[in-house]
């Protein structure tokens, strides 16, 4: 048996003229059948149209029954028994029109909802057609191959052309370019690159023509990962999506009791059929999935990859909310603001064996002590032998010399006469220990973000009670930061293991974790919402988040909570509202007023009506000042 085709297949059958004929053959069944009954009728054999069309609805109504029973064996009570009862009643009464009726409401059912999905996963789609699949690269000799991406090498040369989308990640070999990054970030104005900085895949070069070395293959690039995590969205399904099976019963016993009442009353099974057409459940199964994917591609748009549409749910409840400090909460690039040495070091001495140490640090404090060394053009030497430990610091032989880098108590257990380095308001102090001894501190600087005060109090106002600071560093440096941008619950010099049980402790449910690097990972893996700020971060953390910000704006956390709010709130209300217009319906049928052809035809603008309440998710909400980056 062929394989179901996913969502994004299917999506793409309903944008081509022959999607109805090719991609939906029931519906198409439905419609040619329809067409010969009408013809039997106008024709004179009205007994042969009512065989041929209760035929066939008896036929999908068997259809739906194995598949209802394949639901109720799977755990799902599902509502596709008052379908089954609709059209079977209406065939008993000879209603055969009403029941062709209802099973092109069935069998159009998925087109309809294909057809919503594909407004709602607009910018989803643009993501994954925008992928590059070819690149041209760079000889020796500055010929040019068109070569399938998939070849590319990191060190490779390679060519972008005006228009272009760059294919891997690189580092721009040009004196600058100005490269439309909105598809990745959500920014919309062009932004400036000059030689030497990194430029990442997906990004449009919009005038001329540049060259750029690769520094990552095509499946380790930026846009990969963001394809990839795209893809598993759009292919995820909520939980929110099965309240259909939570209201299947009170909604199923509501129409029988009401189709049971009404035939009493009325003495005419015919009510039935009546009351049973315009209780189908199409509203329920529709409106929740729609609303999913128009608040993934909405977040899209912004620059937040919302990995499943489960974490969309669990965006609208959060409660509280922990954040690392390093990277997120400051900008992550601490700057040297002294060096310490201890006899019979000097202070370039003390800076070149720290950083080449360093070397083979992935901590961002690691990179801004490798650039401080450089910057001042001291020569790094490469170790004979490096350990790392997450969080803690390094050790390293370099040029015969044992060297460990890192906090205090680190340093101290390699080193002795480890003295605390006074620190000012947010600074920090990175130790040395040489050959067993204290050789030194170096200390640091990293500024708090300019968005994070404001990203705050975005999250208080949506209602995130609890908002606190775990972290890694000195309780001096981490409440020098909290006060700055308005957090008063810090828990300073924590390990790994500590930010997992800190998360697991919060009292207010669900938690939102917020972390960049790779020491973050088993953080946001714990929490309910775990939020990679993936401008910068680590492969690391944005596999283990639900939510990758594709930027460096920390707003945009706040855009995500915001976007889960908003998308419950709408798939919510859509339910509601079919509930609510299929109950008045019901009841109208119910007097006996309301013939079943009617009634049909009137549940169909009831999914309308539905469908267009849940693409609402797709435009957002009032813009806000974490919103105004976004087109």
């Amino acid at each position: 048996m062929a394989s179901a085709p996913s969502v994004l297949e299917r999506s793409a059958v309903a944008r081509r003229g022959d999607g109805i004929l090719r991609g939906y053959p029931w519906v198409t069944a439905t419609l040619v059948i329809g067409a010969l009954v009408l013809v039997l009728v106008v024709g004179g054999q009205p007994r042969v149209a009512q065989w041929v069309g209760s035929g066939w609805a008896l036929l999908v109504a068997g259809r739906v029954g194995v598949r209802m029973v394949r639901d109720l064996l799977a755990g799902h009570r599902g509502v596709d028994l008052l379908a089954l009862t609709a059209i079977v009643a209406t065939v008993a009464v000879g209603e055969y029109v009403a029941s062709l009726v209802v099973v092109l409401m069935l069998t159009g059912g998925r087109a309809l909802e294909d057809y919503a999905a594909h407004r709602a996963r607009r910018e989803l789609r643009d993501l994954l057609e925008r992928a590059p699949t070819r690149a041209h690269r760079l000889a020796a000799d500055e010929s040019v191959a068109e070569v399938p991406v998939d070849d590319v090498r990191p060190g490779d040369r390679l060519l972008i052309r005006p228009s272009e989308v760059v294919p891997v990640d690189g580092e721009l070999l040009s004196p600058e370019v100005d490269l439309d990054e909105s598809s990745l970030t959500g920014e919309s104005l062009p932004v400036t690159r000059r030689a030497g900085d990194r430029v990442l895949s997906g990004a449009l070069n919009t005038e001329r023509a540049v060259t750029i070395r690769a520094t990552a293959a095509a499946r380790d690039s930026q846009y990969a990962r963001i394809v990839a995590m795209v893809r598993d969205a759009a292919e995820s399904r909520a939980p929110v999506v099965r309240l259909a099976d939570r209201y299947a019963v009170p909604f199923t016993a509501f129409a029988f009791l009401l189709a049971g009442v009404a035939w009493w009353y009325h003495g005419e099974p015919t009510v039935v059929a009546e009351v049973l057409v315009v209780a189908t459940p199409c509203p329920l199964l529709i409106a929740a999935p729609v609303a999913f994917l128009g608040g993934m591609s909405r977040a899209a748009r912004s620059g937040v990859i919302v990995k499943d549409a489960g974490t969309l749910e669990r965006l609208a409840a959060v409660r509280a909310a922990a954040f690392d400090k390093t990277g997120t909460l400051t900008y992550g690039r601490p700057e040297l603001l002294a060096v310490h040495p201890r006899p019979p070091w000097t202070a370039d001495d003390l800076l070149r064996l720290a950083a080449s140490a360093e070397q083979y640090s992935s901590h961002v404090l690691a990179t801004s002590v490798r650039e401080a060394a450089t910057g001042r053009g001291l020569p790094l030497s490469a170790a004979s032998a490096a350990h790392e430990e997450a969080t803690h610091g390094v050790a390293a032989t370099v040029d015969g010399h044992d060297v460990v880098v890192g906090k205090r108590a680190r340093v101290a257990r390699s080193a002795t006469g480890v003295d605390e380095q006074p620190l000012g308001p947010g600074e920090l102090a990175v130790y040395v220990g040489v050959d067993g001894r204290f050789a030194g501190t170096l200390v640091m600087s990293d500024r708090p973000r300019d968005d994070a005060r404001t990203t705050m109090d975005d999250l208080a106002r949506l209602g995130v009670t609890e908002l606190v600071m775990v972290t890694g560093d000195a309780r001096a440096t981490a409440e020098h930061v909290a006060d700055a941008v308005g957090l008063t619950r810090v828990h300073a010099e924590c390990l790994p293991e500590d930010k997992v049980r800190l998360v697991r402790e919060l009292a207010e449910r669900p938690v939102l974790a917020v972390g960049d690097g790779v020491n973050d990972a088993p953080f946001l893996a714990v929490a309910d919402v775990g939020v990679a700020m993936g401008a910068r971060g680590s492969t690391a953390a944005s596999e283990s988040a639900d939510v990758v910000v594709l930027t460096e704006d920390l707003t945009k956390v706040a855009t995500a909570v915001r976007a889960g709010r908003r998308t419950m709130r709408v798939a919510l209300q859509s339910i509601w509202i079919g509930i609510a217009l299929s109950v008045g319906l019901m009841l109208a049928a119910a007097t006996g007023v309301v013939p079943a052809v009617a009634g049909a035809v009137s549940q169909e603008v009831v999914d309308l009506v539905t469908i267009l309440n849940s693409l609402r998710a797709v435009r957002g909400g009032r813009r806000t000042a974490s919103d105004r980056g976004a087109r």
